[in-house]
């Protein structure tokens, strides 16, 4: 595999960020509902985009992880799916943390029918997306004491 360094401090700066939108999301839009959603596009377009920033910038650091790691990703399912497998997360949760791919595409390729699918699915997997935060933050200071 190709000799790769993301630049210095990109992984903690990322998930920082996905840290601060999970946070807007949770106090701007967790208790919007599917009604709330529909009658309101300029809401809908804020959610969705919220909710699309996150899962990219996910999908990003475990890419960047998995290379770190020596680990191929052939999609961003597989990605997803390998990132939780590196964490050990349950089988249950990687199946979760893998499909919230699905969801980013969704968004990010403005699948009109499955908007709302993806915010919903977004919120269900909030608790796995924090622990998944909580590890890499983890492994990420274990590498400052090596460096």
């Amino acid at each position: 595999m190709a000799n790769f360094r993301y630049a210095r401090g990109r992984i903690p700066e990322s998930a920082d960020f996905i840290t601060r939108e999970m946070a807007e999301f949770d106090h701007d839009y967790k208790d919007r509902t599917w009604k709330d959603y529909q009658q309101d596009s300029k809401l809908q377009k804020l959610m969705d985009r919220t909710v699309e920033n996150i899962l990219t910038a996910l999908i990003e650091v475990s890419g960047t992880i998995l290379v770190e790691e020596g680990i191929k990703g052939d999609s961003y399912q597989d990605i997803l799916m390998k990132a939780g497998e590196l964490f050990s997360f349950s089988d249950k949760d990687r199946k979760v943390f893998a499909e919230l791919s699905i969801q980013r595409n969704r968004l990010a390729h403005r699948y009109l029918n499955y908007r709302w699918q993806a915010v919903k699915a977004y919120k269900e997997a909030s608790d796995i997306i924090n622990k998944f935060l909580l590890l890499v933050n983890e492994r990420e200071k274990g590498k400052e004491k090596i460096e």
